[in-house]
């Protein structure tokens, strides 16, 4: 038995939250390891409707240890707000089933400022972030300024640091007309919550390598997409931090032999929210179905996700770059009724024929897809379970894209329902 990394193989949406509440059912524990609040993770259990962003999606299973990793800044206000709504809906959660890295950076409210504030400064030349203030968290974190959780039992250094973190966000905020931040309000707010959330706080890796001697399962957690990764992504429009599987150590204080096999998520098409090259976008009638069928909005902004056909360059990039073993395909059912699909095999850049996305920007803005073209089908496979109840042209679909990103398909999911997947191997068995 080998613990899992779940990844994103495209520019998140792809499905992850419920591809990691299904395979938990294996694991013991279930890791976040990198991002923010900006995820979101949509699941569908018996008919009730969970969206999550930074509880690992395992939380809705009982018995099982969710972790929140280093590698993830988190803003404790939210992470209250979503604890309890999800507690709401009948999940318990407490101390004795989450654990949140004492050495996370946290997300402060001038944070959220500064990301807004430079988003509207940007015009039309804005990357599309959530304005939720995840990458100048990321940014105060690298500098060695960031207020950490572990920060909260120590009053004077956290007043003392906050005095500074203001001060140096306040001149940007002040030089574009924003709101500015008082550093003795903060103080006092965060203290007011620090009762409610320092109880979640603790020694996460740790907690993992004693795990680890036990011989637990681990299930550890990405976020967003490998196409939104800092450096492997299509940058500058991508998030603040590495998405890919080799992060899943570092974001949670594991050695690098801990982290086992990795799967990695990819929709039968091709979505993408917010700026950014996106060479297979559809404009047309095919591309606006995909988005009314696929329910294609954002579950942390409710923003319209752009959509295309499946870029299997893009995917083959992100096996590579994230050492992927296997793919979960989710969405398959999206495709459904559809007489002919769509898979971008290479790329056509000026007169050259590449299989890459190349890492200039006007590179890639002028890259141009180069599609096969497959049979589509008319039966349903929407809620399908078994690989024998799927069309032909169904698989002979499946197996072009297992032949184009170089990986297989090992799973696959016919719509938002837990139980709706169909396992060909499970990525915990050797």
């Amino acid at each position: 038995m080998k613990n899992v990394v779940v990844v994103g193989a495209q520019w998140g949406d792809e499905g992850k939250g419920k591809i990691v509440d299904w395979l938990s059912y294996r694991a013991d524990m279930v890791v976040r390891y990198q991002g923010g609040h900006n995820a979101g993770h949509t699941l569908v259990i018996d008919g009730v409707e969970y969206k999550l962003s930074l509880l690992p999606s395992g939380v809705v299973r009982p018995g099982k240890m969710s972790v929140i990793g280093n590698g993830v800044v988190v803003d404790p206000w939210h992470l209250l707000k979503e604890i309890e709504t999800v507690r709401a809906k009948g999940v318990a959660i407490s101390p004795v089933n989450l654990m949140v890295a004492e050495n996370c950076a946290v997300i402060l409210p001038l944070h959220g400022a500064v990301d807004r504030a430079r988003e509207a400064a940007r015009g039309d030349a804005k990357i599309g972030t959530t304005g939720r203030g995840i990458g100048p968290a990321y940014e105060d974190k690298i500098a060695r300024r960031a207020v950490r959780l572990c920060d909260l039992a120590e009053p004077e250094v956290l007043r003392a640091k906050l005095d500074y973190l203001v001060q140096h966000h306040n001149l940007y905020l002040q030089a574009t007309g924003a709101e500015t931040f008082d550093a003795a309000k903060l103080f006092a707010d965060i203290m007011e919550i620090a009762p409610k959330i320092m109880p979640y706080v603790g020694v996460v890796w740790e907690k993992l390598e004693t795990a680890r001697k036990e011989g637990k399962l681990m299930l550890f957690e990405g976020a967003q997409g490998a196409l939104l990764d800092i450096d492997h992504g299509t940058y500058p429009f991508v998030t603040s931090s590495n998405t890919v599987a080799a992060n899943a150590a570092t974001g949670s204080g594991v050695g690098s032999r801990t982290v086992g096999r990795v799967l990695g998520i990819c929709k039968a098409y091709t979505t993408r929210v917010g700026s950014g090259p996106f060479p297979t976008e559809d404009f047309g009638e095919a591309g606006e179905r995909l988005g009314t069928i696929g329910r294609e909005f954002g579950t942390v902004t409710g923003r319209k996700r752009r959509c295309g056909w499946l870029d299997a360059v893009l995917v083959r990039q992100a096996v590579k770059t994230g050492g992927i073993d296997g793919i979960a395909l989710t969405k398959l059912d999206v495709l459904d009724g559809l007489k002919e699909l769509k898979i971008c095999k290479a790329y056509k850049l000026g007169d050259k024929i590449i299989d890459y996305l190349p890492a200039g920007q006007q590179a890639q803005a002028a890259v141009e897809p180069i599609y096969d073209i497959c049979e589509g089908w008319d039966e349903s496979t929407h809620g399908v379970r078994s690989w024998a109840d799927l069309p032909s042209r169904a698989l002979k679909y499946i197996r072009r894209v297992e032949e184009l990103i170089e990986a297989p398909v090992i799973l696959l999911s016919t719509s938002p329902e837990r139980d709706d997947t169909i396992l060909m191997k499970d990525p915990f068995e050797d």
